[in-house]
């Protein structure tokens, strides 16, 4: 009997070991980002990409594959193999925002991918021409509505979360600003500068530089408290805009049918990625803060800002196709 015993432990622990090689990524990754080189969601993506590599022992290679509102690399996500080296940097639009606006999409977000980890939080701002008379959003609002064919805000792209700000804002204050979609952050900016629009939203990350450089001016930010940033703007609550609040972020999937296992390998991965000082500091500079956590903490925060979000989507009327 005690030899049969020895023999089963010895089976269990070979079977073990085998399922523990199985669930390792074997071979080199792709992160697949679904914007341009150079957005935040790149940034963000080659911050953590290295540190990844290094703990799965296998190169990670981000490939940006931009277009449609990071659909184009969601639908590549949803049709790459469930091995663990293929992976998706994908912000707030595309698991949340897309299935509300969208009545058909190239992919289902409970069938298709797997939640791996949520990987950063970021504000919004609200931004105008440096040569803009408005000095903050009480002043900006009252312009808007002494010069009402100069009542509109621009954003990244329709149906982003910069766009449903906007549509926040302009019902809290009264007013009826046309939204100008822009297909992007940099061209958003370029059109702001070149006086084209009344005003912007869209992530800090975009509209730092610009800001710094006395090009633009921000004149409140999206979060609960004030930028780490811009600790001298105050949020939109503060400037008088009750209940326009809230933050983006971003997130990893992976495809659908991933092991468990896999799953696990690459949320430590990352966990200990954005736990190194060196990566934490980046991320600070460019307004990201840094959350991590478990694959059931990321599903949680999806469900909460769906619901969050379905009522403000719906009350816009808007649908993007």
């Amino acid at each position: 009997m005690r030899s049969l015993i020895t023999r089963l432990t010895g089976v269990l622990a070979a079977c073990t070991l085998a399922a523990s090689a199985q669930a390792q990524v074997d071979k080199p990754v792709r992160l697949l980002v679904g914007f341009a080189p150079g957005g935040s969601a790149d940034i963000a993506a080659r911050l953590i990409a290295e540190r990844v590599a290094a703990e799965l022992k296998q190169p990670v290679v981000v490939e940006n594959k931009p277009g449609a509102g990071g659909r184009i690399a969601a639908e590549a996500l949803k049709n790459a193999a469930p091995d663990g080296a293929t992976l998706m940097l994908a912000p707030i639009v595309v698991p949340v925002l897309a299935p509300l606006v969208f009545s058909k999409l190239p992919y289902n977000v409970a069938t298709d991918f797997t939640p791996v980890v949520h990987v950063a939080n970021f504000q919004f701002g609200l931004s105008v021409n440096a040569n803009s008379p408005a000095k903050n959003v009480g002043e900006l609002l009252a312009w808007f509505k002494a010069n009402p064919t100069q009542a509109n805000f621009g954003s990244p792209a329709p149906g982003s979360l910069p766009h449903f700000f906007g549509v926040m804002i302009s019902g809290g204050a009264g007013l009826d600003l046309v939204h100008v979609p822009f297909n992007g952050g940099g061209p958003l900016m370029n059109a702001l500068v070149g006086n084209q629009v009344g005003s912007a939203i869209d992530t800090l990350v975009d509209q730092i530089e610009m800001h710094r450089g006395g090009k633009t001016r921000i004149l409140a930010t999206s979060g609960a408290t004030r930028s780490p940033l811009l600790p001298d703007v105050p949020t939109f609550a503060e400037a008088g805009l009750k209940g326009v609040e809230g933050t983006s972020w971003f997130a990893i999937y992976a495809p659908a049918k991933v092991s468990a296992a896999t799953v696990q390998q690459i949320n430590a991965a990352v966990n200990k990625a954005l736990a190194a000082p060196e990566v934490r500091e980046r991320f600070g500079k460019l307004g990201l803060e840094p959350t991590g956590g478990t694959p059931a903490d990321l599903q949680a925060l999806m469900k909460r800002d769906t619901d969050r979000w379905a009522p403000v989507v719906k009350a816009s009327g808007f649908r993007g196709d």
